[in-house]
């Protein structure tokens, strides 16, 4: 078997994806500090207005945050009042998180800025190669959970 060299530290996949990552939120985080928010509680809140009432699980999945970090999230967001959450009635060891209405006029106060934040970088980037990396990221995460490893 030939032994292959490790791909170039600047070169690796997960380097490549941390810095587009750092690159895309330096753009959305100075609005998101203005309220106080960090990029996780963001997407805690957006998620909640996308679908509200989620069981604590799923919003741990969806948002791709790790209980224990969704736990302080969410405990810090009902602080606020953004959210809150509820016992499931057949189990009550189950709660579902709900966004409030401060939760929601939050969002609304946030959102524009989001929106120009993505023009922004839809009018540097090109609309359809933006899509088009949307589609590649979406379909290397297929391939790569298909080996359910």
């Amino acid at each position: 078997m030939v032994e292959k060299d490790l791909r170039g530290f600047k070169r690796s996949l997960p380097m490549s994806l941390l810095r587009a990552r750092d690159a895309v939120m330096k753009k959305f985080l100075p609005s998101l500090k203005v309220h106080n928010l960090s990029a996780a509680q963001w997407r805690v809140i957006r998620a909640l207005e996308d679908e509200n009432g989620l069981d604590i699980s799923e919003l741990s999945v969806r948002c791709h945050l790790l209980m224990p970090s969704l736990s302080r999230i969410i405990q810090n967001l009902e602080s606020r009042l953004l959210v809150e959450r509820r016992a499931v009635e057949s189990d009550q060891r189950r709660s579902v998180i709900f966004l409030t209405n401060s939760g929601r006029k939050l969002y609304k106060l946030v959102a524009p800025k989001s929106v120009e934040r993505y023009d922004d970088i839809t009018e540097k980037f090109g609309y359809g190669k933006l899509e088009l990396l949307y589609e590649l990221l979406d379909e290397l995460v297929e391939k790569i959970d298909e080996d359910g490893e």
